[in-house]
């Protein structure tokens, strides 16, 4: 017995038509992605602003617990999507795959805090031969806070007494403590990079578009080739 296999080619057109909704459906997961993994961002960010200084030893480690995991579920989902998005730097948008730089503010102001407090408790003291520079300084900065609404621990405050500090002379000093106990910037600053394919439902789905447009360049190339022969028969 014989097996015969009938031959089954889509006509052209219909994979014509079939390539608008595959586009669309391409597009609106990789929104979705996008969508996503903002709102993750977003999750991480809100976590960072909503731990308060006055918390006690234990609800700031519960409070960083619950920043360093909403930090991993982004990381996880940006390393296994595609993600697409478009970030400003030095205001020229550009178009890039991951979620972008994106800074944990006040989780650094809480750092920055904790190095003028150390610095308070060096310099502060009434026997220091420079004078309580700290001390000086807030006498200028706490009427500013108040008058402006800074909270103690906002980098306007910061900023403050940082700039005070400058004008006395044992600003150099003081300014090193400072300097030598806060922490890089770049330690609070994240930037996950997606893969430019992965294999979730959007990138099976732009893998499905590809061969269809595939498909369909190799068809036009065969058709002008046997119209070009043609021509020389």
């Amino acid at each position: 017995m014989k097996w015969r296999f009938k031959k089954f080619t889509i006509k052209s057109w219909v994979l014509v038509v079939a390539l608008v909704p595959l586009l669309f459906i391409d597009a609106t997961l990789l929104r979705w992605n996008h969508i996503r993994m903002a709102e993750l961002r977003d999750d991480v960010l809100k976590i960072d602003a909503g731990i308060s200084e006055e918390a006690d030893a234990e609800e700031m480690q519960n409070a960083d617990s619950k920043l360093a995991l909403a930090l991993t579920k982004l990381k996880e989902f940006t390393f296994s999507h595609i993600v697409v998005n478009v970030v400003e730097e030095n205001g020229v948008q550009r178009v890039t795959f991951g979620t972008g730089p994106f800074y944990l503010e006040h989780q650094y102001i809480r750092a920055a805090h904790l190095a003028l407090e150390a610095a308070e408790q060096k310099f502060s003291g009434d026997g220091n031969p420079n004078g309580n520079i700290y001390g000086m300084a807030g006498e200028v900065c706490r009427p500013q806070a108040i008058a402006n609404g800074w909270a103690w621990n906002s980098s306007e405050y910061i900023g403050c007494m940082m700039g005070e500090i400058q004008k006395y002379p044992a600003a150099a000093e003081l300014s090193d403590t400072i300097v030598a106990n806060l922490p890089s910037t770049e330690l609070y600053r994240h930037n996950y990079a997606s893969p430019v394919w992965a294999p979730d439902l959007a990138g099976i789905m732009i893998l499905v578009t590809l061969g269809v447009i595939l498909v369909l360049l190799w068809r036009l190339i065969y058709y002008i080739i046997i119209r070009i022969a043609l021509l020389f028969v």
